[in-house]
């Protein structure tokens, strides 16, 4: 008896030592293998219209991206002015949204030249964080101000209110194209006092660390719990 006592021990031991090495193999998961996942400004597919949505987040609806394609076509065809909008779902540590929408920027448009009718907005869905550049042409009808607005107002009050991007994004649709056609900008919408639209979304590594702070604490306390229990099992055996 006493040797099948130290056969669970040992046994109990074993298990102990796998479910915490499994709990640091998964932190090291979300610590280190996570930004694998990021989107790469390269990772973006080269323009195939003059306007247009490149929905790698996919978190637009088929109707959603019909709609605003044919309203960002028709501001393209009356006024020269193109709009593009580009969602991802993560981006690397060392990038930020603007960084990002910067880079696609001039990789997309190379030239001053080819840069002044242009306007680019960008989301991160992971952490609703957005970007915006616009051509100088544009900047005559869009001040920065005003661009700014669109990206951290237009677009990201639909987001507090409800993650509703389909809103958002067609908001940002109607706003751009009726500055761009030379018409009074609406302004953002009316946001409620206790709405704050800057600062309440989790940045990356916060969603990270709060995930393989999860499984770390799930992994131990089974570590703690499969022991006992086996234990006590073992001593109800014993009683019988």
């Amino acid at each position: 008896m006493k040797r099948l006592l130290n056969q669970l021990t040992n046994w109990q031991r074993s298990i102990s030592r796998l479910l915490v090495s499994m709990a640091a193999f998964v932190l090291t998961i979300f610590l280190v293998a996570d930004p694998a996942h990021a989107t790469s400004v390269y990772e973006v597919p080269t323009l195939t219209s003059a306007t247009g949505i490149v929905d790698k987040a996919e978190i637009l609806s088929v109707l959603t991206e019909g709609k605003i394609s044919s309203e960002l076509e028709k501001l393209a065809q009356e006024t020269g002015y193109n709009v593009r909008f580009v969602t991802i779902h993560r981006l690397d540590y060392e990038e930020t949204a603007q960084s990002f929408t910067d880079k696609l920027f001039d990789k997309w448009f190379p030239t001053p030249e080819a840069q002044a009718n242009q306007v680019l907005l960008v989301i991160d869905n992971q952490t609703n964080n957005t970007g915006i550049r616009t051509g100088t042409k544009v900047k005559e009808l869009l001040s920065d101000a005003t661009a700014e607005s669109i990206a951290q107002e237009t677009v990201l009050v639909p987001l507090k209110v409800g993650n509703k991007y389909n809103q958002a994004f067609l908001d940002a649709s109607d706003r751009l194209s009726t500055i761009l056609s030379g018409k009074e900008d609406p302004g953002p919408p009316q946001v409620k006092d206790n709405i704050q639209v800057e600062g309440t979304f989790a940045t990356p590594e916060k969603t990270k660390s709060s995930n393989a702070t999860f499984w770390v604490i799930t992994f131990l306390i089974v570590a703690t719990i499969v022991p006992m229990a086996t234990y006590y099992f073992y001593l109800y055996m014993q009683g019988r």
